[in-house]
Order: structure tokens, then sequence, then C-alpha cells
């Protein structure tokens, strides 16, 4: 059974930091590009990093750029997301994924990748 399970997650002050963490089991993490995503309350998903395989490359959302570094570690089969400097519109459901799809300028899950449950994000004071 594939399972990705993010975790991590918490209430934060505006200008704190935290890191996130989604581990992998039931498939060969290396060989798998990966993806964190939001989903703010009343709004769409939202792409927010990518890294391919080797962790040689990522990919930021315009507005977490220098503030968030993705990051992962296949001999662990743990991808992570260190926050830094969070902003109240950074609040949301952060989500873990496998990234098949590759736009030209970054990696992105599809439905059929593998998706984590989820963990909550809240900045607030």
């Amino acid at each position: 059974e594939v399972q990705l399970q993010a975790s991590g997650g918490g209430l934060v002050q505006p200008g704190g930091s935290l890191r996130l963490s989604c581990s992998v089991t039931g498939i060969t993490f290396g060989v798998w590009d990966m993806a964190w995503l939001r989903q703010a309350p009343g709004k769409g998903r939202e792409w927010v990093s990518a890294i391919n395989t080797s962790g040689d490359m990522t990919y930021y959302e315009d507005s977490v750029k220098g503030r968030f570094t993705i990051s992962r570690d296949n001999a662990k089969n743990t991808l992570y997301l260190q926050m830094n400097n969070l902003k109240p519109e950074d609040t949301g459901v952060y989500y873990c994924a496998t990234a098949s799809i590759y736009t030209g300028d970054y990696y992105y899950p599809s439905e059929s990748d593998y998706w984590g449950q989820g963990t909550l994000v809240t900045v607030s004071s």
C-alpha cells in the first residue's frame, strides 16, 4: 500500500517558521519527482513547490520564493518543506504528492499521482 504521510503543520505567528515532512512508503521514493501543494480555506488547490528525483532542481511559486525551501532525503524516503517568514496568506492544508507531469517549467502532480492526506498550517497572531 502506498502511503504519503505529511506532518509538521500547526499554528504559528506571522514571521514564524515550520518544517513540513512527508514520509513515503510503498513506492520507490527516489524515482519520483515530488511536489507540495496547498489549499487555503474556501479556495482551490495551489501548487507551491517541486523537486526532481535527485534533489538538485527545485521550483517555487512566486509568493514563496526566498521563504520556502523544498528538499528530500532519498535514503529516508522523506520530502521536506522548510517554511520561514510565514504570512497569514500561507494558511491552508499542505499536501505532498508525487509529480509525474513536467510542464516545461516545473513538476506537477496529476490526479492519478500519489497524494498525502494533508497537514494544516495556520498562520495567525
